[in-house]
Parts: structure tokens; sequence; C-alpha cells
């Protein structure tokens, strides 16, 4: 009852709060320069195989996939997929998410650091966070703070890895509006819309980030108590 019920709740609220604000915002940029398409009428996959080949990469293909921004880099498979919203699309939110995949594709290709740390420690961070609860649940049925513990430590994986997520992130969108200026994909305001919707997009992580710091928080605050009582 303690659990489930203790005023703590109110930082996963704060937290809920947060990301709905960040994914609205983001919503709303990208359908806003959506309905702006750029002067030289490329499509997005045009642009991300144009950024590709003046890179010198030619083992990247670019697909289409299906869903709503469902965009990624896949290093394993070395793809960029783009969703169909994206891939066809000459609006300047398109591009510059489609440039953005392809700053990942850089960050592989140039061994930039954060993303080689992100990707070694993704197996852990995927073990830890499908323990983490279940450990914290069967600790605290049965009265084992040590098991708590270790759940809580398993969860705190997750926010090491969202934090670690931050550069790789921003810097792929650095990339990206650098790689369309330099190269004159984009002029003047379509560079500053597509750049808006990369800052709404990082804004998602940056609240990702807040959401679960405040989660384990909560836990700490919520265990710590417990073992003061």
């Amino acid at each position: 009852m303690f659990f489930f019920y203790d005023p703590t709740w109110w930082l996963i609220i704060v937290g809920m709060l947060l990301c709905l604000a960040a994914s609205g915002n983001v919503s709303a940029t990208y359908r806003k320069y959506s309905k702006i398409e750029n002067a030289r009428g490329m499509t997005a996959s045009e642009v991300a195989e144009r950024i590709l080949k003046g890179a010198g990469i030619s083992d990247v293909r670019i697909e289409r996939i299906e869903g709503e921004l469902t965009d990624h880099y896949d290093p394993k498979n070395k793809v960029v997929r783009l969703s169909e919203g994206v891939y066809y699309s000459t609006s300047v939110a398109a591009i510059g998410v489609a440039a953005h995949e392809c700053g990942h594709v850089l960050q592989h290709y140039n061994g930039y650091l954060p993303i080689r740390v992100r990707n070694a420690i993704v197996p852990v961070v995927n073990f830890g966070s499908n323990l983490s609860w279940p450990l914290i649940l069967l600790g605290v049925l049965f009265g084992l703070t040590r098991l708590v513990d270790v759940g809580i430590i398993l969860f705190t994986l997750v926010l090491l890895f969202q934090i670690v997520t931050l550069p790789v992130e921003f810097n792929a969108s650095k990339r990206a509006i650098g790689v369309i200026r330099d190269t004159g994909i984009l002029y003047g305001d379509e560079i500053t819309g597509a750049k808006k919707v990369l800052n709404a997009a990082a804004l998602t992580y940056v609240a990702g980030v807040i959401a679960t710091a405040l989660q384990v928080l909560r836990l700490f605050l919520l265990f710590g108590r417990r073992r003061r009582n």
C-alpha cells in the first residue's frame, strides 16, 4: 500500500507532463513545416542519397518503412529507413528528418565516440530495464531490501543510456543542418524550419531524461524513507 499510494507519485506525473508537452511540440512543429516545400523540389529520400554520396558512403541503402515518424538508421544492416510520410516528401520537415538519420550514418563512419559508447551498453541496458521492475516488486512483496536495491541500480542504467543518447542526437542534428546548408540543399528560412523541427525532436529526448531521472529520484526517496521508518 505504501508503494502504490506514496505522495512521491507527483514526480512521475511531472515527468509524464513534460514528455507529453515535448511530444505535442514536436508534432505541431513537424506539421507546420511539413506544409513548406523546399525550393529545389528534392524529396527526402533524394536528399539522403545525396548526403551519403557526398560523404563517399556507398554501402548504406535508403529504404521506405511503414508508420509515422518511424525513421531510423540501422547500423547492423546498413540501411536508413524513412517513414512513408518522409520518404517521398519534399517538405522542409521531411528533409530535416532524413538528414538527421544520415547524420547518424556519418557518426558511425567517423567513429563518433558517444555513439560507440551507446551501442556498447545497449545489451546491458536492455537486460537491466527488463529485470529492474520485477526485482523491485519482488523485493517489496517479500521484504527483501537488497533485491530492491539491485532493481533500482539496474533501472538507473536506463537513465545512463538516455544521458549518453543526448549528445548523439544533438550531434546528428548538428551534422544534418551543416550538410544541408553547406551543400545548398536548403536555403535561408528553409534551413531555419528544418532546424526548428530537429530542435523540437531533440527536446523529446531531454524530456525523457528528466522523466527517468524523476523516477529514479522517486525510488530513492520512497525506499530510503522505508528503511528509515
